[in-house]
């Protein structure tokens, strides 16, 4: 989740795990299959699968409760290969950022596609890692389309207590049996959850109720730079024009039950801010010993300054002038999205989750929610320059590099979001600095009555859930090459299932749950059959 995918706001990693934790297929009070052992959750769904079905089924269900039966029967049967499946995914490196495993990865996805029932399933080439175009005909009268990433970010194994790319099952003390490595939340569980649903509609000998075009990409993680090549190829737009809308796997459900949807996502730019004593004319061409400060100008602390000129003295506020100026401001009906959120979701939960005390300017819960939908940002990733290792080495660095990202909200632009910051930087006597912008996109948004919404959501409801619904994620997706020009399609996340630490160490999706209000990975391929029967009989 990243730029994306994953769900990033100052809810934090809570709000990214709630729309990845979070999509039940039962009330809450009913009985759950992944809260039993293996051999007992046969059991269980073999001697109560007529009530399990009474319970909470969303009116497709009712519809076709033969159907229903039959294929929660399969999913429980291939339950090991669903698992034996993910592990094999994470066991395949695909990190665009060392450019490691990559052509593996995307050739890897490919066959998973061709497995799962996709007539077409290609490789497609971009000026940078390949995407996959992917069409599932099942003559049905509806299309939905899919996005993947088959990208991961990079991880340190000595910060794991579990290698990150062994994929091993390991019990979680009060979530139960996960599996733990590196893309396990962020995508590759859910989206291989997805793929395990299409086998079991399969298996059970039933038709797939929609068709499929599917889009994937290798460079979400390093801001997409891209996608358009893949998306706007003749055959792949021809064939998106026919969807209903685009829906990502993700794991929905938090630990608390509840679940937050999205209508859309932040734009962003993901850039180098580079000052050399080269480019810059001043101070050294390289490292020199730090005793030469006296005499010489510093190309790092020429990049300090450069950088306190981005944002108010607080570093809290952007200050990079012409760089808000279109956006867009936060309407009645999102405050009061934002309002019933606030009452509904736990601020001391939130606040543990990230390690903080204070919200910044010591602002109430709802107006940290307010900022976190509606204020462009700009912060600093990393600094380097210079020496970084243990004890000292006195020297004078030739260069320094931050790396930032801007977060943009609706109405700005990723193109005159990068013309401002150089343009700023240039009026402030730091037109030396340069400004290698590495991945980024628009903002991208979803109408809340957009017919692909109205199914996500009466899916939760009709499982017992009912879902927060938020203007926008704060972290990013490149979702604007679908809501855009020319495709103007509705998009969105779903998906039950739990997982945690995306981006992080011991990155995990949920297996067999202990956990009475997480589904396990059962719960959810059966949200994903659920979701495809709806958007089948939708209105």
């Amino acid at each position: 989740m990243s730029n994306s995918s994953h769900f990033e706001d100052s809810r934090g990693e809570r709000a990214k795990n709630r729309a990845e934790e979070k999509c039940a297929t039962t009330t809450n009070d009913a009985p759950s299959a992944e809260n039993f052992p293996s051999a007992d959750r046969r059991a269980f769904l073999q001697g109560a699968a007529a009530a399990a079905a009474a319970l909470a089924m969303p009116r497709w269900a009712s519809a076709h409760p033969g159907d229903m039966d039959a294929i929660r029967a399969e999913i429980e049967k291939r339950h090991d290969a669903s698992v034996k499946r993910l592990q094999d995914w994470i066991r395949q490196p695909s990190i665009a950022a060392e450019n490691r495993g990559m052509n593996e990865g995307c050739e890897l996805t490919v066959r998973m596609l061709r497995e799962a029932g996709f007539q077409q399933a290609v490789k497609v080439p971009t000026d940078g890692q390949p995407g996959i175009f992917a069409t599932l005909d099942a003559g049905a009268p509806r299309t939905l389309g899919l996005y993947y990433m088959y990208d991961v970010k990079q991880a340190d194994p000595a910060e794991w207590s579990s290698p990150p790319f062994e994929a091993a099952l390991v019990d979680k003390p009060g979530l139960g049996k996960v599996v733990m490595g590196r893309g396990a939340v962020n995508q590759k569980g859910p989206e291989a959850s997805f793929l395990a649903a299409l086998h079991a509609i399969h298996g059970a000998g039933k038709k797939l109720p929609v068709n499929l075009v599917f889009v994937a990409e290798g460079e979400e993680e390093i801001g997409s730079p891209h996608f358009p090549q893949i998306v706007r190829r003749p055959e792949a737009m021809a064939a998106l024009k026919n969807c209903l809308g685009i829906f990502m796997p993700s794991a929905s459900q938090g630990l608390d039950g509840e679940v937050t949807m999205t209508l859309g996502a932040k734009g962003v730019i993901e850039c180098e801010l580079i000052s050399s004593g080269e480019h810059w004319g001043r101070g050294p061409r390289k490292d020199v010993h730090s005793s030469n400060k006296a005499r010489l100008d510093s190309p790092a602390w020429h990049l300090v300054e450069a950088l306190a000129t981005l944002v108010s003295p607080d570093g809290n506020d952007p200050a990079i002038e012409s760089f808000a100026d279109k956006a867009r401001p936060i309407s009645e009906a999102e405050k009061k999205m934002i309002a019933e959120a606030a009452r509904r979701l736990s601020e001391a939960e939130a606040k543990k989750l990230l390690g903080v005390e204070h919200w910044v300017h010591d602002v109430s819960w709802r107006e940290a929610l307010e900022l976190l939908m509606s204020r462009p940002t700009v912060n600093i990733e990393g600094l380097v320059g210079g020496y970084t290792g243990p004890g000292g080495k006195t020297i004078l660095p030739g260069k320094a590099v931050a790396k930032l990202d801007l977060r943009l909200v609706p109405d700005m632009t990723a193109a005159e979001a990068l013309a401002a910051l150089k343009a700023h930087l240039a009026k402030k006597g730091f037109g030396d600095i340069e400004v290698r912008m590495t991945g980024g996109y628009d903002p991208n948004s979803t109408a809340a009555d957009a017919a692909l919404i109205h199914v996500e959501t009466e899916v939760y409801r009709k499982g017992g859930i009912d879902p927060v619904i938020l203007p926008r994620s704060a972290g990013s997706w490149p979702g604007y090459v679908f809501t855009g020009e020319p495709l103007h399609l509705a998009a969105g996340p779903f998906g039950l299932g739990h997982g945690s630490g995306a981006h992080a160490p011991d990155e995990y999706y949920v297996i067999e749950s202990k956990n009475p209000k997480v589904h396990g990975m059962d719960g959810a391929v059966r949200s994903f059959v659920e979701l495809l029967y709806g958007l089948a009989q939708a209105n």
